[in-house]
């Protein structure tokens, strides 16, 4: 099964917009990770930035966080800092999906293991729209 999820990234004002969409979409904040709290080396001034969030509302939801400078597969320039995420269950079909999706694109992050415990991985399609494709609890020991 797929859920598909915008995932929204910020210029180093994720949280700002965050409580900005939660008041203007009456939504409720889930997870809220900072890169202090992850095992990321990121500069002192950028630990307080969000590595990840959503935001739940009747019907919906998105995920957001800031760039992470120095990150290639993400970006904060406009066309492409909207991504769509894909959730799976099944880590086939999630790899199916995946080679599917990147023919004639552009795989900017192989699927590998996550220090959340996830298959994660990142492309962009022959077509520009930037792809984020997660497999939930599917870490290899």
């Amino acid at each position: 099964m797929k859920k598909l999820t915008p995932y929204l990234m910020f210029n180093g004002d994720c949280e700002e917009a965050i409580t900005f969409y939660k008041e203007a979409l009456s939504a409720e904040l889930g997870y809220l990770g900072r890169y202090g709290e992850s095992p990321l080396e990121v500069d002192e001034a950028f630990k307080n930035k969000i590595m990840h969030v959503e935001l739940k509302w009747d019907g919906g939801s998105l995920m957001a966080s800031d760039h992470l400078k120095g990150g290639d597969f993400t970006t904060t320039s406009e066309g492409s800092n909207i991504h769509l995420n894909l959730s799976f269950r099944e880590l086939d079909e999630m790899t199916s999906t995946f080679n599917k999706l990147s023919t004639n694109g552009e795989i900017t992050r192989e699927i590998k293991d996550t220090f959340w415990g996830d298959k994660f991985g990142m492309l962009k399609d022959k077509f520009g729209i930037h792809w984020m494709l997660n497999c939930v609890g599917k870490k290899q020991e």
